[in-house]
């Protein structure tokens, strides 16, 4: 599928509406983990990642990173990319999508 930017909703629209409900969201997308104060640390999926620790999500901020590989990004858009194996106008998309779908 050839997704235009333009086709995607405003990013910093998308990236604001989407802190408030970032914990329902990681967590729905890394169901091995669990909420430490304000981190979601999980296991990572791309990788044999057998213990809890380097993984981390911050949940105000939306930051993340690997500190095992050094993976890392700034935000939502980039996690689901990161998770779903997909560019960040599809993973925009996609968040748009669940974002909508949401009460």
């Amino acid at each position: 599928m050839n997704i235009r930017l333009s086709d995607c909703p405003s990013f910093g629209a998308l990236q604001r509406a989407s802190l408030p409900v970032l914990a329902r969201l990681v967590g729905t997308w890394l169901p091995n983990g669990r909420r430490e104060g304000n981190e979601w640390v999980a296991l990572n999926p791309w990788r044999s990642d057998r213990s809890l620790g380097s993984f981390k999500v911050n949940l105000r901020t939306g930051r993340w990173a690997d500190f095992a590989t050094g993976d890392a990004g700034g935000d939502a858009v980039s996690l689901l990319a990161y998770l779903r194996g997909v560019s960040q106008a599809q993973a925009v998309r996609l968040l748009a999508r669940e974002l909508n779908s949401r009460p």
